[in-house]
């Protein structure tokens, strides 16, 4: 074993040398006790894996969407926090925290952990030893490791855990040919291993220093022709993503745990098909993928879901993803190919 990324390097640098950012989001007008108690609990096992408190970071998305109970916890436990006036989405809120956090100059790695008490802690060090690993491997200082669920249907249900295939799937495609259209090859070797495809839009993320340096001091990140509202509440994630990876950052994949059903979700104040669509049009566009190749891709991927198969509601919401993704780059959706996206037989 290799000192870089022993267990008590890793260690030592998760106590003392990584700050934790924590996206506070509460929705108006819903019971948030359940959601009041999963970050109380978050915040407390967090601070009983670090030396100081202040290298933990509540970042509230709006002031009147959770304000008053991250203050409390604040003031419990000692972190830092920061709150925008006004809700702007989660990847505005992770910028927040990684800005105030960036001011400490002894934090060498960054990470980003969901409130919902299903990014647990003890798992963060397997992330920091693996960004540790390649750092030392690859002489790099850019490095990013997402949190990869051993399933995403158990905690986020099968509707959900499809359409996130999809993205994550898409997303994988447009990443590659970015790559040979750039002459920039794809680091993957620290990737492939775990699964067919990363967990792309895992809550869970970890990044050395300079690779948090280009994604969150950048912001605003290029919006590409498409709303605030695609960019930094649903396609959030792939923004951290793609920003990290083109900027240089090597890719990291680390199995964690989740809980077997998340207790609290914002899923279903969304649009699942505008969601799912933004989660694809972003990083397509941020990556100059053609329509057509965006195309080829969803009927690719889309024929492989076994979402398709609870009818109505699955091809429908499949239908509308197909018709919103390509209607973003102005085709004439009545003239592509909108025949059955399946095989005749399996």
């Amino acid at each position: 074993m290799t000192s870089a990324w022993s267990l008590q390097r890793g260690t030592q640098v998760f106590r003392g040398q990584t700050g934790i950012v924590i996206p506070v989001y509460f929705p108006q007008d819903i019971d948030i006790s359940c959601g009041t108690d999963l970050l109380h609990d978050t915040v407390s096992a967090y601070c009983e894996h670090v030396t100081a408190p202040s290298t933990i970071c509540l970042s509230v998305d709006g002031e009147a969407f959770g304000g008053d109970v991250a203050l409390s916890i604040t003031e419990k436990f000692g972190t830092q926090i920061c709150i925008a006036p006004v809700n702007q989405g989660k990847l505005r809120s992770a910028a927040l925290g990684v800005q105030r956090l960036l001011d400490n100059p002894h934090l060498t790695h960054f990470a980003i952990v969901d409130q919902d008490g299903d990014h647990f802690p003890n798992e963060l060090l397997n992330l920091i030893r693996a960004a540790l690993h390649i750092s030392s491997e690859a002489l790099t200082d850019r490095t990013l490791v997402l949190g990869q669920r051993l399933s995403r249907h158990h905690p986020m249900g099968f509707f959900r855990g499809e359409l996130e295939e999809l993205a994550d799937r898409t997303m994988l495609d447009a990443l590659a040919y970015h790559a040979v259209q750039s002459g920039q090859p794809l680091h993957l070797e620290y990737a492939n291993a775990v699964a067919e495809f990363p967990d792309f839009h895992s809550g869970f993320k970890l990044f050395t220093r300079a690779s948090a340096e280009d994604v969150f001091v950048q912001i605003p990140p290029r919006l590409e022709g498409v709303s605030d509202r695609c960019v930094y509440h649903h396609a959030c994630e792939a923004v951290m993503v793609v920003e990290a990876i083109l900027a240089g950052a090597y890719l990291g994949v680390v199995r964690r745990n989740t809980t077997n059903d998340q207790p609290i979700s914002t899923f279903n104040l969304y649009s699942h098909g505008q969601l799912t669509a933004d989660m694809i049009i972003w990083p397509c566009k941020r990556l100059g993928v053609p329509a057509v190749f965006v195309q080829q891709w969803l009927a690719n991927h889309i024929t492989r879901l076994l979402l398709a198969t609870l009818a109505p509601d699955g091809k429908a919401v499949l239908d509308e993803v197909r018709r919103l993704v390509l209607a973003s780059y102005s085709e004439d959706v009545s003239a592509s190919r909108v025949t059955s996206l399946q095989p005749p037989f399996l």
